[in-house]
C-alpha cells in the first residue's frame, strides 16, 4: 500500500509540473510520458500477463486500451489522469479491503501463541499442535486459553467475549470445561487437556471464518457472471463507436469519436462492482462474528434475509435444558424407592431428564445392580435392576408395554416408571424457559418473520404451556426425531417459491432436521463440535434473540449490495450514453469509474457497523 501511495504521489507531482510546462512542447510530452509510466506502468504490465494467461478482458485492460488511446489523439493529461485515478481508486478499495478483513482479524484474534506445558516441576512454553490430550497446561493471568482443557486445580473468571460477543465474564473452578481462545482474567489455573489443537473449538472457528468467504452468495455469483460478459460487450460496442459513425456520419472525425470510444471504456470498468458487493458481504459476515454469530458463507447470510418460517427445538434452543424435579408421585412404594429406580434406569442416558433424576438421586450409581438396558428413543429406557425389570419413560412407554399409568393433568415433562408391568409412579420434570425467549419471538415478528414454530418431543401439554407463553403461532408435540423431519417438510410446503425456512436446534440431537432445513442454525455452538459442524449459522451463545439480529444484520448487508447494484449499474449506464453521444467528457467517466468505486466501498463498509441495527 505505501508503494501504491508513493507512486500516486510521484505521479501527480509530475503530472502538475507537465501541465505547468506549456512552453516546451517536447519536455512536456516527455514529462506526461514519464509521469503516465510511474503511476501506470504496474497496470499495463498487468494487463499484458493476463493477456498471456488468456484473462483479457479485466480492468487493467481497459484502464490500459483507454489510456494509450487517449496518448495516441493527443489528450496527455486525461491519459495521465485516468490512470491516476484509478490508482487512486485502487489504493482505496485495498485500504477498504484491508481495514475489513483486520477488523475480522482483531475480533477473530483468539489463536492462541504457545501453551504452558507441566512437566515434572517445570514449564515448558510449546506450540499448541504440540500438546498432546492429558497434558497438564498452567494457565496464567492475561493469558489465552491454548486448547479445550478441563480445570484441575484453581478457580478465575474467564473473558468469554471473542468467542460469544458477551462482556461479562464467566467464573470457574475445579472441574470446569473451558475452551481455547477465551482470556484467563486473574487466577493461576492448571488443567488438563481434553481435545488437540486440530479438533479445538478455537481452530473449528477459524477454520469457519477464512473459509466463509469461498460460499459466494446469489448477489456475487451474479456480478462475477456479469462482469464476464459485460466487459467484452462493452469493448466490443466500444470499437464499433469509434470505427463506424466517421463512416457513416458526414462530417464526424475520427479522433472525436475516437475520444467517445475511450470515455465510454473508462466508465465501463466493473470496478464498484467487483470490489464493493463482496466486501459489503464480508463486513457483514464480519460484523455478525462481532456479535457472537458465525455464518458459514454469504450464501446463508443472503438466505437468512429471505427468512418466512423459523422453526425451533424446545429442549436447550427456547428453553435451559436444565431440568429439575418438581414432584414425586409414588404409588405402592415411598417416594426414596421411586427416585431410586427412576435415577438407576436412567443413569446410562445422557438425556437431560436422566441428568436431572441423577441429580435428585444424589448418591453413586452402583452399575453393578444394573443389566439389559435397552433405550428406546422417543419412549424411555428398559432395563434390569437386582433381577426386576424395571421401565421408566413417557406415556408412549407405558402404551407400549401395555401398562395402566396415571392419566391426570401433569404440566411437565411426566416420566412415569413401572417394574415388572406394574405401575410404580411418576415423576414430574420442568424446564425452565430461557430469559430473552419471548423477546426472541417478538423480535422475529417484527422482522416480519411469517411464522414462528415449535417442535418438540415433550408431551403436549408442555408444549402449548410454553408456545402460549412465548407468543408462537404453532406447537408440533410429542414428535420422534423421525416426525420432526415429517413435520419440517410439510412447513417447508407452506413458503413462498423464494423464501426460506429456519430450522433452530442445538446441533446434536437435531442434525437430520438442521440438514433439511433452508437454514440450520445451531444454539450454544459454543463448545459444541456437532453444532459447529451440523449448522449452516452458529449462534455462539445461547441466547435465541441473537437470531433475530442475525436476520437484522443479513437484510441490513443485502440492501447495501443491492444499493450498491442499483447506483453503480445506474450510474455508469446514464454516463456510458451520455460518452457515447459525445455530452460528456473523460472526466465525468473518471467520476463515473473511480468516484462511483470509492462511494460504493464506503456504503459497503456500513455493513461491519453491527452495533447499530
Amino acid at each position: 500500500m505505501t508503494k501504491g501511495l508513493w507512486r500516486i504521489i510521484i505521479g501527480s507531482i509530475l503530472l502538475a509540473v507537465a501541465i505547468l510546462f506549456s512552453s516546451n512542447d517536447w519536455l512536456q510530452l516527455a514529462l506526461f510520458i514519464i509521469s503516465f509510466i510511474v503511476v501506470g506502468g504496474d497496470v499495463i504490465k498487468r494487463a499484458v500477463k493476463n493477456i498471456f494467461n488468456g484473462q483479457v478482458f479485466d480492468e487493467n485492460f481497459l484502464m490500459s486500451i483507454a489510456t494509450i488511446g487517449a496518448f495516441l489523439i493527443g489528450e496527455y493529461p486525461e491519459g495521465v489522469a485516468v490512470m491516476l485515478f484509478y490508482q487512486i481508486g485502487e489504493l482505496f478499495q485495498s485500504y477498504a479491503v484491508g481495514k475489513s478483513r483486520k477488523s475480522i482479524a482483531s475480533l477473530m484474534d483468539i489463536r492462541p501463541d504457545y501453551a504452558n506445558v507441566k512437566k515434572g516441576d517445570e514449564l515448558v512454553r510449546t506450540d499448541p499442535d504440540e500438546v498432546q490430550i492429558g497434558d497438564i497446561i498452567i494457565i496464567k493471568p492475561g493469558e489465552k486459553i491454548p486448547l479445550d482443557c478441563k480445570i484441575i486445580e484453581g478457580n478465575s473468571m474467564i473473558d468469554t467475549s471473542a468467542l460469544t460477543g458477551e462482556s461479562m465474564p464467566r467464573e470457574v473452578e475445579v472441574g470446569s470445561d473451558i475452551l481455547s481462545g477465551c482470556i484467563n482474567i486473574n487466577g493461576v489455573i492448571a488443567a488438563e487437556v481434553t481435545k488437540e489443537f486440530e479438533e479445538s473449538t478455537v481452530n473449528k472457528i477459524l477454520d469457519l471464518v477464512e473459509n466463509a468467504s469461498s460460499k459466494k452468495s446469489n448477489s456475487e455469483q451474479f456480478i462475477t457472471k456479469f462482469a464476464r460478459y459485460y466487459t467484452p460487450v462493452v469493448v466490443v460496442i466500444a470499437v464499433l463507436l469509434a470505427v463506424i459513425p466517421p463512416l457513416v456520419i458526414g462530417g464526424a472525425t475520427f479522433s472525436d469519436w475516437l475520444y467517445r470510444a475511450l470515455a465510454f471504456l473508462v466508465v465501463s470498468c466493473p470496478c464498484a462492482l467487483v470490489i464493493s458487493i463482496p466486501l459489503s458481504f464480508f463486513g457483514g459476515i464480519g460484523g455478525a462474528s462481532r456479535r457472537g454469530i458465525l455464518i458459514k458463507g454469504s450464501n446463508y447470510l443472503e438466505a437468512l434475509a429471505k427468512t418466512e418460517i423459523v422453526v425451533f427445538d424446545k429442549t436447550g434452543t427456547l428453553t435451559k435444558g436444565v431440568f429439575n424435579v418438581q414432584e414425586i408421585h409414588p404409588v405402592g412404594i415411598s417416594k426414596d424407592e421411586l427416585l431410586e429406580l427412576t435415577a438407576y434406569v436412567e443413569s446410562y442416558s445422557n438425556h437431560p431428564v436422566s441428568l436431572s433424576l441423577k441429580q435428585a438421586y444424589g448418591k453413586e450409581i452402583d452399575n453393578g445392580r444394573i443389566s439389559d438396558v435397552e433405550e428406546i428413543p422417543g419412549h424411555g429406557v428398559i432395563a434390569t435392576l437386582n433381577g426386576k425389570k424395571v421401565m421408566a419413560g413417557n406415556i408412549k412407554l407405558m402404551k407400549m408395554m401395555d401398562i395402566s399409568y396415571f392419566k391426570g393433568e401433569l404440566i411437565g415433562t411426566v416420566v412415569h416408571a413401572a417394574v415388572n408391568n406394574q405401575y410404580i409412579g411418576n415423576i414430574v420434570i420442568a424446564d425452565e424457559i430461557k430469559p430473552d425467549s419471548a423477546q426472541a419471538i417478538k423480535e422475529l415478528k417484527a422482522a416480519n418473520i411469517k411464522q414462528t414454530v415449535m417442535l418438540t418431543g415433550d408431551n403436549k401439554d408442555v408444549g402449548l404451556k410454553v408456545a402460549e407463553e412465548l407468543g408462537l403461532d404453532k406447537v408440533y408435540a410429542e414428535l420422534l426425531p423421525a416426525d420432526k423431519v415429517d413435520k419440517l417438510e410439510e412447513l417447508l410446503l407452506q413458503k413462498t417459491i423464494k423464501g426460506k425456512l429456519a430450522f433452530v436446534g442445538d446441533g446434536i440431537n437435531d442434525a437430520p432436521v438442521l440438514a433439511r432445513a433452508d437454514i440450520g442454525i445451531a444454539m450454544g455452538g459454543l463448545g459444541s463440535d456437532a453444532a459447529i459442524e451440523a449448522a449452516d449459522i452458529v449462534i455462539m451463545t445461547d441466547e435465541p434473540s441473537k437470531i433475530a439480529t442475525a436476520i437484522k444484520i443479513s437484510k441490513k448487508t443485502l440492501r447495501i449490495a443491492n444499493q450498491n447494484i442499483i447506483f453503480a449499474i445506474g450510474i455508469k449506464l446514464i454516463v456510458l450514453i451520455l460518452s457515447a453521444f459525445g455530452k460528456t467528457t473523460m472526466w465525468a467517466a473518471i467520476f463515473a469509474d473511480v468516484g462511483v468505486t470509492i462511494i460504493a466501498v464506503l456504503n459497503a463498509f456500513r455493513a461491519l457497523n453491527v452495533m447499530k441495527l
